[in-house]
């Protein structure tokens, strides 16, 4: 199995995980928060599928999902154009609302198979090249590709959780 391969299952593995938590979600479920500065589902999500657009474009060298599918203006969300959610105060995870989760769904899908494009062309080599030399180590594609995958999987577990949390039965 090459790197690539790996890569892919992990993504796929990751958009199973994005359906199974938001999938048949009102909106006031999707939005719910657990606790009074606990993110909602629907932050989660964003966030994960924010964060996959925004470092795999920078690492394929190209316009983010976000900005090409004009999803910052189907989401309406009062927050600066590029941003991801990192560091996000209560009270901008609170703008992160939706009415409905197939726009959670749509965009991330649409993430999705942008990532598997650009991870299917890759060959071995271009795991190893550098992607950002702001760390010590600096960063290789294929160290990137995995925090990506790590950052989402622990988005979609927390999602998961929250959706159990507050779903009604």
């Amino acid at each position: 199995m090459l790197a690539k391969d790996i890569i892919v299952d992990g993504f796929g593995r990751v958009r199973e995980e994005v359906h199974a938590a938001v999938g048949g979600l009102a909106p006031e479920v999707l939005n719910a928060r657990p606790a009074e500065d606990a993110n909602s589902l629907s932050w989660l999500v964003w966030h994960l599928t924010r964060v996959q657009d925004d470092h795999v474009a920078d690492a394929a060298g190209t316009e983010q999902v976000w900005f090409t599918g004009d999803w910052g203006k189907r989401f309406g969300l009062d927050l600066p154009r590029a941003d991801t959610g990192y560091g996000h105060t209560s009270a901008q995870v609170a703008r992160v609302r939706v009415e409905s989760g197939d726009l959670l769904l749509g965009y991330h899908d649409a993430v999705h198979a942008r990532t598997l494009e650009f991870v299917g062309g890759l060959a071995a080599q271009d795991f190893e090249r550098v992607v950002d030399e702001r760390w010590d180590p600096p960063v290789t594609l294929g160290v990137r590709l995995v925090s990506v995958l790590s950052d989402d999987l622990q988005h979609v577990g927390q999602a998961a959780y929250v959706r159990g949390l507050v779903q009604t039965p």
